[in-house]
């Protein structure tokens, strides 16, 4: 008897495993039907798209005996899909929920806002209350999902007894979490909520029993939109890992992609034997620790070494991940080698397969390269995707939500009174003073900025997009390393292009930076590496100069 976890098969439940351990929580797994008997306490974090999470469990024979244990009035906690299980259905597909909640689950509206709604963000409480233990406040959490229960008393009246909090994006309110009974669930993920998730998780854990009879009968007031959502701008600390020449795992940086030492040019340079080996900056699990520490809202682990022929094999990244997972509590990327592959054994490895893997040690979003140009170059000669993707297979298991395109692209000069070529509308003329005359369109790269490919980065946005990816982190190889700020023209080019999140990367040398890119463009989120290995910029700098300037950030 005591507390169990219950696990579908699918995204990273692994992290909310981490937080119940770091808060002294024991629990066991659901491993089968009969262990909803012996439960006394139920968690369910559902990670990943809705139809999958209800597939899973029928075929495991959970279904019933969950829906039995949350109608016996023991205690219940559902995350995201653990939450969206109990409405009636979901846009998403055509297979009905546990329809414990009379209200369906639908796609988020886009016309003024990107989706997925991805980020932090607050949760309102509809009901006041005075109990000093009350687990959800005005604080914020990381939300990351493209549907929702839609606020709406006026259309399901019956559901609004169910509504504890709700979250505003766009103009649109949704629900973000629910209580009654002993039934509890949230939207957002707690585990990746910082400090703010695990004391809403402890609280929960030390009293689950809810007191319904201080909740008045009615809610107050209904909460109208206000003018703008409380969704933060997020700071993203990236830390290229890769092995050395030892075999050890370090994290490194360089200039245009080359992470090893050079030497000393001057005749009286004394020549040491780190010329030539690859830069170290730390060790990758220490360094995640101290940007979750200072205040990193999300950390993007990006695997460079040469380890892509066997990804699955290559345990020392695994480890990482496990251990990072472990250390931190803030959403983990992974990037490097999520693409098909064959062992050296002559073994199949399908990119979902090596995503899950990743999953399963704690990431919550998988960052893809180059695959996704070769992606695209197929939908753009067959006038639609194939369905084989790395892309559209992750995706149609774990949602959009937890796939990343990680984009290298480069300038292309032309002359702009001549130049009749196919991206004449993709143009961009410079304005500062060092380019004006100047025009250019952005080619996309592939195997780190070393290889070009006919696909322009307008081409590529929109073809993930409509792929299924639920993100863009935007790299620019002009401005990686140089310390100039990020390349503002490329970020508006891709930000008005599609609707879902981008995340500027490349080129930050100050924290005045961070301020153009957020004052200067619509991206959801800015990027760094170098700066912060070095310590030249701390991130609660950066989001202390933000505030300052009214930008909205989780300080």
């Amino acid at each position: 008897m005591g507390l169990y976890l219950l696990d579908y098969g699918a995204g990273n439940v692994r992290s909310l495993a981490n937080s119940l351990t770091k808060l002294g929580h024991k629990f066991q797994w659901i491993a089968a039907p009969a262990d909803f008997a012996n439960a006394t306490m139920l968690i369910f974090p559902g990670v990943g798209a809705f139809s999958t999470a209800i597939q899973n469990l029928q075929s495991k024979g959970l279904l019933a005996p969950l829906r039995e244990y949350i109608l016996s009035g023991r205690p219940y906690f559902g995350i995201c899909i653990g939450m969206q299980i109990l409405f009636e259905s979901s846009s998403e597909s055509n297979i009905p929920g546990l329809a414990i909640v009379p209200c369906p689950v639908e796609l988020f509206d886009s016309t003024d806002k990107a989706v997925p709604h991805m980020g932090w963000n607050s949760a309102d409480l509809l009901y006041p209350s005075s109990d000093k233990d009350e687990p959800v406040e005005s604080s914020y959490y990381y939300y990351v999902h493209s549907y929702c229960a839609k606020y709406n008393p006026e259309k399901y009246p019956a559901a609004t007894e169910w509504v504890h909090s709700t979250t505003q994006y766009g103009q649109e309110l949704f629900v973000s979490s629910v209580r009654k009974g002993s039934v509890f669930g949230t939207q957002f993920h707690p585990e990746k909520s910082g400090e703010a998730g695990l004391a809403l998780l402890d609280a929960w854990l030390r009293k689950p029993e809810l007191a319904t009879s201080d909740l008045p009968p009615t809610p107050r007031t209904p909460p109208k939109p206000k003018s703008k959502h409380s969704l933060t701008k997020r700071i993203v600390a990236a830390l290229d890992v890769r092995a050395n020449d030892e075999g050890d795992l370090v994290v490194t940086k360089g200039d245009q992609y080359d992470v090893r030492e050079k030497a000393d040019p001057t005749p009286s340079a004394v020549h040491t034997k780190t010329a030539g080996a690859v830069r170290n900056l730390g060790k990758p699990v220490a360094l995640a620790a101290r940007y979750y520490a200072q205040g990193a809202d999300e950390l993007c682990l990006l695997n460079i070494t040469s380890f892509r022929q066997s990804p699955l094999q290559d345990q020392p990244m695994l480890a990482v991940v496990r251990a990072a997972a472990e250390a931190v509590f803030v959403p983990l990327t992974i990037g490097g080698g999520i693409k098909d592959s064959v062992d050296p054994d002559g073994t199949p490895r399908s990119a979902l397969e090596v995503a899950g893997a990743y999953f399963r040690a704690g990431a919550d979003k998988v960052s893809i390269g180059s695959e996704a140009v070769y992606a695209v170059e197929r939908l753009r000669a067959a006038g639609k995707g194939d369905g084989t993707s790395a892309i559209e297979t992750i995706a149609h298991v774990y949602g959009r939500q937890a796939v990343v395109v990680s984009v290298d692209p480069r300038r292309v000069y032309v002359d702009p009174a001549t130049y009749d070529g196919p991206y004449k509308d993709e143009l961009v003329i410079g304005r500062a003073e060092n380019e004006r005359g100047k025009a250019w369109w952005y080619q996309c790269t592939v195997s780190g900025g070393r290889e070009a490919r006919e696909v322009s980065v307008v081409e590529l946005a929109r073809g993930v997009e409509s792929l299924g990816a639920g993100e863009i982190l935007l790299n620019s190889i002009d401005r990686d390393g140089t310390g100039l700020g990020f390349d503002l023209d490329l970020i508006n080019l891709v930000r008005q292009q599609v609707n879902i999140p981008v995340v500027a990367s490349s080129g930050a040398g100050g924290k005045e930076h961070f301020l153009d890119v957020f004052e200067s463009t619509d991206a959801e989120a800015a990027l760094a590496a170098g700066i912060f290995h070095r310590e030249e910029v701390e991130i609660v700098d950066v989001k202390g100069a933000l505030e300052t300037a009214g930008i909205n950030v989780r300080v």
